[in-house]
C-alpha cells in the first residue's frame, strides 16, 4: 500500500454516477485536512422505474424467426451522463483557475467515463487517481482511506 499524496490546496473529487463531492485540502501533503466545498447529488431512479416496455423483437430473414433486443439500462446511461457533466464542471473550474492540482477518487466505470470526457486542461492537472467508491463515507474516513491507500 502506498499513501495518496494530496498536495496543499488541491481539489479532491470523490464521486460516482449518483453523487459528486468536491473537497479542498486545507492542510499539507503530509497532513491533509479535507474540507467540503460542494456536494452534488443526482436523482436517478432504477431502470424499471424509467421504462415500462419490454425489449422489442426483430424479425429475422427466415419465416417466423424473431430475435430479441437487449434491455436498455437507463439507470447506467444516466449515471454515465452525470459523470460527463462532472467532467464539464471540472473543465469550467480549471478554466477559471479554481484549482491547480486535482485528485480524482471514483469507481472504475466512473473513472472510465471521466477519462473519455476530460478536457486537456483538466487532465494536465490530475496528480492522482484512486480507483475506489468512497461517496458513502464521511470526510474523515475518506482522508484515512486515501492516506492508507
Amino acid at each position: 500500500m502506498t499513501a495518496t499524496k494530496i498536495p496543499a490546496d488541491a481539489l479532491v473529487f470523490v464521486g460516482d454516477g449518483r453523487k459528486a463531492i468536491f473537497l479542498r485540502n486545507k492542510g499539507t501533503a503530509d497532513a491533509p485536512n479535507l474540507e467540503v466545498e460542494n456536494v452534488l447529488e443526482h436523482e436517478n431512479p432504477s431502470t424499471r422505474e424509467q421504462s415500462t416496455d419490454r425489449p422489442g423483437r426483430l424479425y429475422d430473414a427466415g419465416p417466423g424467426h424473431k430475435s430479441g433486443v437487449g434491455y436498455t439500462d437507463w439507470h447506467q446511461i444516466e449515471e454515465d451522463r452525470f459523470a460527463g457533466e462532472i467532467a464539464q464542471a471540472l473543465y469550467k473550474a480549471a478554466h477559471k483557475g479554481r484549482f491547480d492540482k486535482l485528485v480524482v477518487v471514483a469507481p472504475p466505470r466512473t473513472l472510465g467515463v471521466l477519462r473519455k470526457e476530460y478536457h486537456k486542461e483538466v487532465a494536465d492537472r490530475i496528480v492522482e487517481e484512486v480507483n475506489k467508491d468512497l461517496t458513502g463515507h464521511p470526510v474523515d474516513k475518506i482522508e484515512d482511506v486515501l492516506l492508507n491507500h
